[in-house]
């Protein structure tokens, strides 16, 4: 279990995984900053940045939380037969195949708005929602290493793991995002 809750220990082990994890963000702006071109010529991909990445570091955050409490209860298990752990992947993949077709709509009609609509909605729809339940799955396996390491280093899942995952989600959502742009543009 984790030990006694004092600021030393928080700080110890918070500022270098934060300094690290500042590194990751650079990586993630360096992506973005890459795709600034094709970002410009489709406002509706412009829109799903944000929102694609926030929502997938979100799905992610709800997750670690669940896994978190069920840490201090005592009732986590890593074991690939746990029907809860399973159950709350499943969950989050589920809430992101309802809610990124919603996403992509909302991209499309608020570029559709501007006078800006250089993809079909299907397009913007489809990228969404491919982009969004990969992440989904990234997130849920992100969150699932990011738990378990802080179970075997006896760290407080509270402190450690919502800020590894919504970073990484950060860097794997401009990843992903992109990579769907790709395929389905």
């Amino acid at each position: 279990m984790t030990e006694e809750w004092t600021v030393r220990r928080i700080s110890r082990t918070m500022v270098p995984l934060l300094l690290v994890l500042t590194l990751v963000e650079l990586g993630s702006g360096l992506v973005l900053g890459a795709f600034e071109e094709r970002l410009l010529s489709a406002p509706s991909l412009l829109v799903l940045v944000p929102v694609t990445i926030g929502t997938a570091g979100n799905l992610g955050s709800i997750l670690a939380s669940r896994l978190s409490t069920a840490f201090h209860l005592g009732t986590l298990s890593f074991s690939p037969t746990d029907d809860d752990l399973a159950g709350n992947a499943l969950a989050t993949v589920a809430l992101a195949a309802t809610l990124f077709p919603v996403v992509g709509l909302g991209a499309w009609a608020l570029a559709a708005l501007t006078g800006s609509t250089a993809l079909s909605p299907w397009t913007v729809v489809l990228v969404a929602v491919s982009s969004g339940v990969t992440l989904a799955v990234l997130a849920v396996a992100v969150t699932l290493v990011a738990t378990y390491a802080a179970y075997r280093f006896s760290l407080d899942p509270d402190d450690v793991v919502i800020p590894v995952v919504t970073n990484v989600c950060d860097v794997l959502g401009v990843l992903v995002l992109f990579a769907a742009v790709i395929v389905f543009t």
